[in-house]
């Protein structure tokens, strides 16, 4: 069996306040877009996990993907797989690369031995896995509270638009982007923001990790001056970064424009 787990961007970021278990509480509308893995599993003699593409940072053996199957494994009698990761969408990038390939790899299970685990269910076991994980189960524009694993549905739709990913070759940690942030609650709820026309979000909708990451890394902020030179309707970080996005009317000429970074282009 072969997926293809795809990225997401934040549409807006606001870090509400820290909780008393460390982590901290957020707002966000998560959004998919179609940069995309390739996941492979197939049953086989024995388990085996390997991956080509981009380097993997760390043991295989504490891959998402591999930690999945354990997971699964824990309450269902599972035979063994093989499984082949080919990794595209850039590592410590913001878009969840790395959460989309652990829940496709539940979904590929779940699908490939006819467990019957319903949408539910399976986002209760990728919720164990990371905090968005769960999100890339049913793979739908949702909004997010709490650690960005409580969703509600949101009316949102950017059908027809184009968007363009930029990942200017820098990793940023989820642990230093939250180190430099000031929880505070926005005056005015994302929720309402998003409810605008896309033409005012320029001016209501942030990511609340653009206000430290940007000195830190100036890079970011030309890349997203260069976008709206580019005519996007909207561009922003997503997640922690370090992708900066840009939303167009249209299909942008990127000529001459972001050499020696990873760009992505599709539509919405």
């Amino acid at each position: 069996m072969v997926q293809f787990p795809n990225a997401k961007i934040n549409l807006g970021l606001h870090i509400t306040e820290k909780r008393a278990d460390g982590y901290h509480n957020l707002e966000s509308c998560f959004y998919p877009v179609g940069w995309s893995d390739v996941l492979e599993v197939l049953p086989a003699d024995h388990f085996s996990f390997a991956a080509g593409g981009l380097p993997i940072p760390g043991s295989p053996a504490t891959n998402l993907c591999v930690k999945a199957y354990q997971l699964l494994r824990e309450t269902h009698a599972l035979p063994p797989v093989r499984i082949y990761l080919e990794k595209i969408v850039p590592i410590g990038a913001g878009l969840g690369g790395g959460s989309a390939d652990a829940a496709f790899t539940l979904s590929a299970l779940n699908e490939l031995f006819g467990l019957g685990l319903s949408a539910e269910k399976l986002e209760a076991y990728a919720r164990r896995l990371g905090s968005d994980c769960a999100f890339f189960i049913r793979n739908q524009p949702v909004y997010c509270l709490e650690k960005g694993d409580v969703f509600e549905p949101i009316e949102l739709s950017l059908g027809g638009y184009t968007v363009v990913l930029v990942y200017p070759s820098l990793a940023i940690s989820t642990a230093e982007a939250y180190a430099g942030v000031r929880p505070q609650k926005p005056p005015v709820p994302l929720r309402e923001r998003l409810a605008e026309p896309l033409a005012n979000w320029r001016e209501t909708v942030r990511n609340d990790f653009e206000e430290s990451l940007f000195p830190k890394y100036p890079v970011l902020a030309t890349v997203k001056a260069q976008l709206y030179e580019l005519g996007a309707i909207y561009a922003s970080m997503s997640g922690s970064g370090s992708t900066i996005y840009g939303i167009f009317d249209g299909e942008p000429d990127l000529t001459n424009h972001f050499a020696g970074y990873r760009v992505w282009q599709g539509k919405l």
